[in-house]
């Protein structure tokens, strides 16, 4: 008898051909399920990546406003030597939006510590962070071409100064579709403290379809209204309504037309949201420890604790790029630390340091870390020279963002600025090479993702975006 075919020999082995057996039916119902996606021409049906990846999503901790280099992952002695003291013709020049040519340099009251194996000095601003360093690349020597809020912000999502471009999120969710159809692949959690100066414009699908946009959720305790079926509302008849809807956009389009699909694709996410995903969005089934972990239900962390905790839940679920925004309003709110840097990062630290630690633990112990890659940063750093006596202005010529997890080399710094904090001087790092390095480790060369756009072949990275290979 060929021995494939020989019988089984005793219960073990039954149990085991049979566990096998299930994981085959299981996995022949899930490949079938995308092929059914893909060949409904479903947009958001699953994508392979051009090579293989080494991570699958994103969450972006995005300290909006331009959190400082100098108190946070940057220490500069000499900044305290020359403080109150115009800056040394040494250093060079720079263009700042409020601070005058008679500027003197500020010190800082931050001290910084060596944090884990790696000994990489973290502010003690941010304590919890430096408990996870060995996790962590800190790229020290990023750059921006804007130092004004909205043009930054657009460049730190879309690659370009100027409304109108697909943010990052929109372009992996366009080069690899959708791992879920139950949940937005690409989720906004805003603060709660209102918009930013570049709006919404800046987490936008841009020139891609409209299917490619973000779920933009709402801020404080329910990210999601009406999320449940109304209890007098059966199953079947918000089906009948659903499909109701669906045939008469249907029959509406003429030709092709994104909008109209995208409206559809949004009808039919809402429907399977109320029946399938109200369970992704109760983080009160999270252990009591899951929730101290973060920071839950205490303050100053629970609303950003919370956030971050729900895009990890999100990233579980299959979702591909999630954005936890720090900060929002007038500029005081934010990382905008202009009247007294003191004041404005032990506030804007306080509320983020757990939680964002939180999630990298988190992350970790699930094994989820290895393939869901963290950014943290904002569009600039700040000023060496004070602005009104306490503050710092928007500084884009060399601050500080950082990489954890997916496929990330952590425990290392990249870069330098020089002993000032003025200048990226050491490995400079543009947007561009950070988005490159994000598309990089979800398998999506920067090159081959492009959308033809009045006439030219538009990509995230303009072509000119290095893969950041010391931590890669």
């Amino acid at each position: 008898m060929p021995l494939h075919c020989r019988p089984t020999r005793n219960r073990r082995e039954f149990l085991t051909d049979a566990f096998c057996g299930f994981g085959t039916l299981a996995l022949t119902s899930m490949m079938f399920e995308e092929q059914l996606r893909a060949a409904s021409g479903n947009p958001l049906a699953p994508k392979a990546p051009h090579f293989a990846p080494k991570a699958k999503a994103v969450i972006f901790v995005f300290m909006a406003g331009g959190p400082s280099h100098l108190e946070t992952f940057d220490p500069k002695p000499l900044l305290n030597q020359l403080h109150g003291q115009k800056r040394p013709k040494e250093f060079g020049e720079a263009k700042y939006q409020f601070v005058t040519n008679e500027a003197k340099i500020l010190g800082t009251k931050r001290t910084f510590k060596k944090y884990g194996q790696s000994g990489i000095e973290v502010s003690d601003l941010l304590p919890q962070i430096g408990s996870v360093i060995d996790d962590i690349a800190v790229l020290r020597s990023c750059h921006g071409d804007m130092v004004v809020h909205s043009a930054a912000q657009y460049q730190l999502f879309s690659g370009r100064i100027l409304p109108g471009f697909p943010s990052m999120g929109s372009w992996i969710l366009y080069g690899l579709g959708a791992e879920t159809n139950s949940l937005p692949s690409y989720a906004v959690l805003p603060d709660p403290d209102g918009a930013l100066e570049a709006g919404q414009p800046m987490y936008m699908h841009g020139f891609l379809p409209a299917v490619y946009q973000p779920t933009m959720f709402r801020a404080g305790a329910k990210p999601i209204l009406n999320l449940d079926l109304p209890a007098n509302v059966k199953l079947e008849d918000r089906r009948q309504t659903i499909d109701l809807i669906r045939n008469l956009n249907q029959a509406a389009i003429q030709g092709s037309d994104s909008e109209f699909e995208a409206r559809i694709n949004a009808y039919d996410l809402a429907f399977r949201m109320q029946t399938e995903a109200p369970e992704a969005f109760d983080i009160s089934k999270e252990p009591k420890e899951t929730l101290d972990l973060y920071g839950v239900g205490k303050e100053p962390t629970d609303d950003y604790a919370r956030r971050c905790l729900l895009a990890r839940r999100m990233v579980e679920r299959g979702v591909r790029f999630a954005c936890v925004v720090s900060g929002g309003g007038p500029g005081g709110l934010q990382w905008d630390a202009h009247e007294d840097i003191e004041e404005n990062h032990i506030r804007m630290a306080a509320q983020t340091d757990q939680p964002v630690a939180g999630l990298l633990k988190d992350l970790k112990r699930r094994g989820m870390l290895d393939s869901t890659l963290v950014l943290w940063g904002g569009e600039f750093g700040r000023s060496p020279e004070a602005q009104g006596g306490k503050g710092r202005d928007h500084h884009n010529l060399g601050f500080t963002m950082w990489m954890a997890g997916g496929g990330i080399k952590g425990g290392q710094v990249v870069g330098a600025t020089d002993a000032i904090g003025l200048h990226a001087v050491d490995n400079p790092i543009h947007f561009r090479d950070v988005h490159t390095t994000i598309l990089n480790q979800l398998g999506l060369n920067q090159d081959a993702l492009s959308y033809m756009h009045l006439g030219r072949k538009e990509r995230l990275t303009e072509v000119q975006g290095q893969v950041i290979r010391s931590i890669v």
